[in-house]
């Protein structure tokens, strides 16, 4: 996947100016740069990527000298007004394995929710992952249907994985459980990236933001 970008000489404060144009600031680093490179892109060209290649899809920046791949390592949104607002590219390297933090993702259903006492508790909502960038997985689909007592647990050594792609966490570690609804224990809620930028899409063009983001 291609993004074009351009060049970015605005810093700071003033790069409210830009976003009053449907205009992000980013910034590309990495040890595969000499240094940060200062960019911006059209913000609707940047969501409609992101619907497709989430956080742990290798992107290609192209832009007059620029011909880097990277990934999506942070994406900021005004507290306040909810607008995209700053993004983080990570510039990597086809030959050199990179860890991400992949969304982990409930399919299917439990007979257990059925009995509408008892309801599936996500413990994690994301998973380290560790891979050449284009072998990163772009989320781990956890099936609960296994689930049939409240005992049953599903721990991250049960998960599957495509074998150019391995979880770099505890294999003990649990990461679905049971639980009462009666328990007073706060759900994680899972990764709903797709919502979250459907919102931001359909948004009007942004005014001027209460908080201002200084460049990283």
């Amino acid at each position: 996947m291609k993004l074009n970008v351009q060049s970015r000489e605005l810093t700071g404060k003033k790069v409210k100016q830009l976003r009053r144009q449907d205009i992000i600031p980013a910034v590309i680093y990495g040890k595969h740069t000499e240094k940060a490179i200062l960019i911006s892109c059209n913000k609707n060209d940047f969501l409609r990527l992101f619907k497709k290649a989430g956080h742990s899809t290798p992107i290609t920046i192209e832009w007059d000298w620029i011909d880097q791949l990277v990934l999506i390592h942070e994406i900021q949104v005004d507290p306040v007004t909810d607008f995209l607002s700053h993004i983080d590219f990570l510039a990597v390297s086809r030959d050199e394995k990179v860890t991400a933090d992949i969304p982990v993702v409930i399919v299917w259903e439990s007979n257990i929710e059925k009995l509408w006492e008892w309801k599936i508790q996500l413990l994690k909502d994301t998973l380290e992952v560790e891979a050449y960038p284009q072998d990163l997985p772009r989320e781990i689909k956890v099936d609960i249907s296994v689930i049939q007592k409240m005992s049953d647990v599903i721990f991250v050594k049960d998960l599957d994985v495509w074998s150019k792609a391995e979880i770099v966490e505890d294999k003990e570690q649990p990461i679905i459980t049971v639980m009462s609804f009666t328990e007073e224990v706060e759900e994680v809620p899972a990764v709903e990236w797709e919502a979250a930028w459907t919102a931001w899409v359909a948004a009007a063009a942004p005014t001027d933001e209460k908080k201002e983001w200084e460049k990283k």
